[in-house]
């Protein structure tokens, strides 16, 4: 079996304790970390294509499991039962009012620890879709120092939300103001999940420091997998499903994008 039969086999999955929850985790590469979250429904061979990208850009790449069926691509039944199970469970706040995700301090620890072994001036976190704020909140950590949010997809009830408590949105202001960050953002013009709604909000909080970049959405793959054409019905997915690996195409321009802010940031010699 080859790597395009076995996506998975590419990485090394281990059990990552953290304040004593455990989550699988892939690993593969060298290089400082990137925390790299899956998109809904789970960790997909679209996912795994980005990962082994980035991978291959000089990192190491840090893969957590959070849902779904690791390595496959789900039917559009299976892809929206793990939706609703994710929506009720305590680790996601997917609607509005519910805050924080809880899961995003246990990410934040896998970033401490995944700088702790990679060394480097910090760790990159990317988010998307369900996770994409994700990479935002991560920032609470003082570890991570690039992040960037693709198509931010929660709270799936508010266009204009950000899937944050009012003290983290404070505290990731200051974090983001205090040590000169940018956060790198990518949406479709006519995503519905995530909406130039969503991106104006993003810029209230954080200013010029957000720097959201918007993609026609005739530009999406035309054939995404069974969930995406199904069950999401809108271009979404700059990076994994709705991508189009062709020269010159806006959604390659994005993903290179994406890897020379990584690189920008994560091999650049430390500051003392």
């Amino acid at each position: 079996m080859t790597i395009d039969d076995n996506p998975i086999a590419a990485f090394v999955p281990r059990l990552v304790d953290v304040d004593g929850v455990s989550k699988t985790v892939y690993t593969a590469g060298s290089g400082p970390a990137v925390v790299v979250m899956p998109e809904m429904p789970g960790i997909s061979p679209d996912v795994l294509r980005l990962a082994r990208w980035i991978r291959d850009a000089g990192f190491t790449v840090y893969l957590p499991s959070l849902f779904g069926v690791d390595g496959a691509y789900p039917t559009a039944d299976d892809g929206a039962e793990v939706v609703r199970r994710a929506c009720v469970s305590a680790e996601f706040r997917a609607f509005a009012g519910g805050g924080t995700s809880p899961v995003t301090r246990w990410l934040r620890g896998l970033a401490r620890l995944a700088h702790d072994e990679c060394g480097g001036p910090g760790v990159g976190a990317l988010g998307l879709c369900f996770t994409g704020n994700f990479a935002l909140t991560m920032t609470l950590e003082p570890a991570v120092v690039a992040p960037v949010v693709n198509h931010p997809s929660l709270p799936l009830d508010d266009p204009a939300g950000l899937e944050l408590s009012e003290e983290d949105a404070a505290a990731i202001r200051d974090r983001i103001r205090r040590d000169g960050l940018t956060v790198l953002a990518y949406r479709f013009d006519n995503d519905r999940w995530c909406t130039g709604r969503r991106f104006a909000a993003y810029r209230a909080l954080l200013g010029d420091a957000f720097d959201g970049r918007v993609l026609a959405g005739d530009a999406a793959n035309p054939t995404p997998p069974p969930f995406f054409r199904d069950v999401v019905q809108t271009p979404h997915s700059i990076v994994t499903a709705h991508f189009v690996d062709q020269e010159g195409h806006p959604t390659r321009a994005a993903r290179d994008e994406i890897l020379a802010f990584l690189g920008a940031r994560l091999h650049a010699p430390a500051t003392e």
